[in-house]
């Protein structure tokens, strides 16, 4: 059957839940019956900034429309989910599909334009990051569009090198396509967003609650305000508005808009590093060789998703990448100077929580923080609760620590077969139906 509609006020989430207590709620949430549903696959092609874009976004609904879950309000509820930064659908599925087969919502789970494959039945993409012949793995934004080698240089980055190893950029030229899909691609994935909450969840019939992991999270942040059903972020290791995110690190990213990231082994090495250590503390040390063994197995098995990174910059809203991005994009469009000035101006706004008259204010934002990840940390939600605080009107910000799990939520551990996806399934369900979201 749905979830009944209650209401009782005053709800407010626990601070910290110890990990034989997440232990207890997963296998209780994993005990009660499943809820039938079906996954399908929403390929779709929008335009947008003067160009075609083709999209992946993954449909979870519950197969009796008599178990979808109705809200406080009335309405169906649902969720809007999308992956991290070098990931697509598949990293966040199990999340996806518990809230669909143990509450019965609506789910969509989209993935960023460019990271779909859509040459493969199960969308793994082929080979490695880099090949031999020197070429790397590149983005595909449009069915049978090839980004061919002439169009980038391979650079490599160590300036930072401390905290990433080397890293290395496909870096596209100017006058080529991949040069402007550069530019586009912020406009694509806000109106791709637009368009999948319009047709899947319309106002009259929806509450959309949103969700993004790491990345995610300032695209999802996007959306907020620019969809009128849209009621409150639903987070686990999400990274807050662009502009927060860049106060919280200080810096803005530091290469220019075209440059894509490709990834490699280091990338799930710099995590892994500071996971074990908050975890063991220097005993991983004295066991480097395995260590780096399992890294190389779990690349092995991660090469098939993405992993290359074109979002920093919107992650991080430097104000220099969004700024030239808009303006190559608008001289391909032919723009004159007024319709530049605007396309900047909405780049520049993507990352920053609207104020004034006649703009729907933030809604509010209840988090969840895993002791052993490395970037989201009890001092980074305590500057995040203040710098909400200062929004006129101030959504309510709330976050929970969990006593155990990594940046990557959903991975196995001992106790938590689907890492901390009930618990926070059950707690975010809690909070919605009990009026935490309620202004």
């Amino acid at each position: 059957m749905a979830t009944k509609a209650k209401r009782s006020g005053g709800w407010e989430p626990p601070t910290r839940i110890e990990k034989d207590e997440l232990v207890r709620i997963s296998d209780a949430i994993l005990a009660e019956p499943d809820i039938t549903y079906t996954e399908t696959e929403d390929v779709f092609r929008i335009h947008s900034n003067g160009l075609d874009w083709d999209i992946g976004n993954i449909v979870y609904e519950p197969d009796d429309p008599s178990e979808i879950a109705v809200g406080p309000d009335g309405k169906k509820l649902a969720v809007f989910m999308m992956h991290g930064g070098a990931s697509d659908w598949r990293s966040i599925e199990r999340l996806a599909q518990t809230f669909c087969g143990k509450r019965g919502y609506k789910v969509c789970n989209m993935t960023y334009p460019g990271r779909f494959y859509f040459d493969d039945p199960e969308h793994n993409w082929p080979d490695d990051t880099f090949h031999e012949d020197g070429t790397v793995r590149t983005p595909i934004w449009l069915k049978g569009e090839e980004i061919t080698p002439d169009q980038y240089d391979v650079k490599t980055d160590d300036s930072h090198r401390e905290i990433y190893g080397s890293r290395r950029y496909a870096v596209s030229k100017p006058g080529t396509m991949f040069h402007v899909r550069m530019g586009a691609w912020p406009k694509a994935i806000v109106d791709a967003m637009l368009d999948v909450c319009a047709r899947h969840f319309p106002p009259d019939e929806w509450s959309i609650y949103v969700h993004g992991h790491s990345t995610g999270g300032p695209f999802v942040h996007t959306t907020m305000q620019r969809v009128e059903n849209v009621r409150g972020l639903i987070g686990i290791e999400n990274s807050p508005f662009g502009q927060f995110f860049n106060e919280m690190t200080k810096h803005d990213w530091p290469t220019p808009f075209n440059y894509v990231l490709i990834r490699d082994w280091r990338e799930l090495a710099r995590y892994k590093g500071a996971e074990l250590a908050l975890a063991e503390g220097d005993k991983p040390l004295f066991r480097l060789a395995q260590v780096m063994e399992e890294l190389f197995e779990q690349w092995n098995e991660a090469k098939r998703f993405p992993q290359f990174k074109a979002e920093n910059w919107y992650h991080n809203r430097t104000p220099s990448c969004l700024t030239e991005a808009a303006q190559v994009t608008a001289e391909y469009q032919g723009f004159n100077q007024e319709e530049t000035d605007a396309l900047v101006e909405e780049y520049l706004g993507y990352g920053v929580p609207l104020e004034g008259d006649g703009v729907k204010p933030v809604p509010n934002l209840l988090h969840g923080i895993c002791d052993y990840s490395r970037d989201h940390t009890v001092p980074t939600y305590e500057f995040l609760t203040e710098r909400y605080a200062q929004l006129n009107p101030a959504p309510k910000f709330r976050f929970i620590q969990l006593g155990t799990g990594v940046h990557s939520y959903w991975r196995t551990e001992e106790g938590l077969p689907l890492g901390v996806c009930p618990v926070v399934t059950k707690i975010w369900h809690d909070a919605i139906m009990n009026g935490y979201f309620d202004q």
